[in-house]
């Protein structure tokens, strides 16, 4: 399993958003300065966001995007789902049921499963607050050696 730019750009701009909650729309051109993430990507990725509930938008000169709740109601696990889909090491996971003919005899499945699980717990213990409120060592440009 490995997350995908989607993924990381997601976690990034929900945080930005919470930082930047104000109760006002945030516009997706100011999110994507402060990120340096294209437009026409963020487009893709809050189509995600807004689908799965976890942001609402408003459209036209004054609209943009604001979180749909406060941020400690968020678990990054949340909005990798929304943008990524399930976060299952293997294919035979990806169900709520195990539909692999080989599970009975897999000699793997049990690692496999407590992988899954050791994911899923973590992604699930760190919400949006946790990670707005974190000090970033490089944020921005304002890089020092």
């Amino acid at each position: 399993m490995k997350i995908s730019s989607k993924g990381r750009y997601a976690l990034r701009m929900m945080v930005d958003i919470a930082r930047h909650n104000t109760g006002e729309w945030i516009s997706i051109k100011d999110i994507s300065e402060r990120q340096e993430i294209s437009v026409k990507y963020l487009e893709q990725i809050v189509t995600n966001l807004t689908k799965s509930g976890l942001l609402l938008s408003s459209r036209g000169p004054q609209g943009g995007y604001m979180l749909a709740k406060s941020p400690d109601k968020y678990t990054a696990g949340q909005i990798l789902r929304a943008v990524e889909g399930n976060l299952a090491p293997v294919a035979c996971l990806e169900t709520d049921v195990n539909q692999c003919n080989r599970r009975s005899i897999c000699p793997t499945i049990g690692f496999w499963e407590g992988f899954y699980n050791v994911i899923n717990n973590y992604v699930d213990s760190v919400t949006l607050q946790d990670l707005a409120s974190s000090e970033c060592v490089n944020e921005g440009n304002d890089y020092s050696i």
